[in-house]
């Protein structure tokens, strides 16, 4: 399973240095969850703050975007550096416009469903998308408990996309959560807390990978840290 370390996690005053962190570490992309205080309560991270990690590392950086409109900041995120920008359909009046704008600027697209929000959407943007990311909590905030009843979405978008299309999960993964998801159809998680909850990056993100503790539940990595940047 490919899996993407969530920067909402991290400890704010030590951004760079966890971002080499997880990067030496082993993960496969950076996930900027982007919030604007409207669509969510909380406001995170602005363009320029990804614009000044982007020069630290040469990882994959996934743009979330949680805001009311998303159209107005794509291009920001695109000059920023992102790899892959991901949209909510209730946040875009034209989504396949918009995720058509995306891949314009040469970028993958991706849209995240909420718990709520019906997979259909699928259908009619398939031709413009490269990934979906189901939430697996509610949106807004880090550390919530994982949605049991989101495996079910998993199965479903699964049997609407090509067998090599990502789909990813955000929110409340651990190492039992993510086999879960992964039996589901994911091949791709979103991993924060329990990654920055402990020390021990790389064996947090194998633990994911690798499906090491299928039948324990692991929500903190409590060993030394071996990451030293």
């Amino acid at each position: 399973m490919k899996v993407c370390a969530s920067m909402l996690s991290a400890d704010p005053t030590r951004l760079g240095e966890q971002l080499l962190a997880v990067t030496h570490a082993g993960a496969d992309a950076v996930h900027w969850d982007i919030m604007d205080g409207n669509y969510v309560d909380a406001i995170t991270f602005g363009a320029h703050i990804v614009k000044h990690h982007r020069k630290l590392t040469d990882i994959p950086f996934e743009i979330h975007l949680m805001v009311t409109n998303p159209d107005a900041q794509i291009a920001a995120f695109v000059d920023a550096g992102a790899d892959l920008i991901i949209v909510h359909p209730e946040t875009c009046p034209h989504l396949h416009r918009s995720l058509g704008r995306i891949k314009n600027f040469g970028k993958r697209a991706g849209i995240a469903l909420n718990p709520s929000t019906s997979p259909d959407f699928i259908d009619y943007c398939r031709d413009v998308l490269d990934m979906v990311l189901v939430m697996t909590v509610n949106p807004g905030s880090a550390g919530q408990g994982f949605l049991n009843l989101q495996l079910e979405k998993i199965s479903i978008v699964k049997k609407k996309l090509p067998p090599e299309m990502e789909i990813a999960v955000d929110g409340g993964i651990n190492a039992v959560s993510a086999a879960s998801c992964r039996r589901s159809g994911a091949n791709s998680c979103v991993t924060g807390t329990f990654l920055f909850g402990g020390n021990d990056y790389a064996a947090a993100i194998q633990s994911l990978a690798l499906d090491f503790f299928p039948n324990k539940d692991i929500s903190r990595m409590t060993s030394e840290s071996k990451i030293q940047v």
